[in-house]
């Protein structure tokens, strides 16, 4: 929810927002059991909200384009939900997934946050699981001191991860917040998952577009 608030306060101000995520393909344990069905029906329900959230807002900014004469553009947004495979056991079984328990963020290229926190309702209630957090960023690569891209650390550790996950550098993965950018990385991660669901499986990487259960 926090995550489409964010997006709709960047479409009322004009601005143009994008969010990568990955997440488990299905939660640990047993598919079929009452907690895993729990998780899984939040995680739809909160995908739909996100959708009912931006569609409404979508309405408002499409009513404000003609404001006082003027054509304003449309902001852009995307919310990008992605799973990772595991190559050699997909190849065997079909069917394996490698289960994301990293709670990690990137910001802008700029700050990382590291976290015990899990996205679910005792992580996030406030007065159930005590978790901690660590927040990081250079104070000499920042947008604002450099007046462009910080190039910093982060932005270092966030194009290793790509590598590693993508299979390929692109020079449009350097703006990630670029539509170039997002629909290369949706491109590689459906091609992939096309792959993943097809008899054989060759894929060069392993991040794949994470199916709408």
């Amino acid at each position: 929810m926090e995550l489409a608030l964010q997006i709709c306060s960047k479409i009322s101000a004009y601005e143009h927002f994008c969010v990568y995520i990955v997440i488990p393909m299905w939660p640990e344990s047993v598919p079929s059991s009452a907690a895993v069905q729990e998780i899984l029906f939040w995680q739809k329900r909160e995908r739909l909200e996100q959708y009912v959230i931006k569609g409404t807002d979508n309405e408002s900014v499409r009513s404000m384009t003609n404001v006082g004469g003027q054509t304003n553009e449309i902001p852009t947004i995307d919310l990008l939900l992605f799973c990772i495979d595991h190559h050699g056991l997909a190849q065997k079984y079909r069917r394996f997934m490698i289960y994301v328990h990293a709670k990690g963020m990137t910001v802008d290229d700029e700050y990382v946050l590291m976290r015990s926190a899990n996205i679910n309702q005792r992580s996030l209630d406030g007065s159930r699981d005590t978790e901690i957090a660590m927040g990081a960023y250079q104070p000499t690569y920042t947008w604002s001191g450099k007046k462009t891209h910080p190039r910093s650390q982060v932005y270092g550790y966030r194009m290793s991860l790509w590598a590693e996950h993508l299979g390929v550098l692109e020079d449009c993965f350097c703006q990630p917040e670029t539509l170039e950018c997002m629909r290369k990385v949706n491109s590689i991660a459906k091609t992939n998952w096309q792959i993943y669901a097809a008899k054989e499986h060759k894929a060069r990487s392993r991040m794949l577009s994470r199916p709408r259960w």
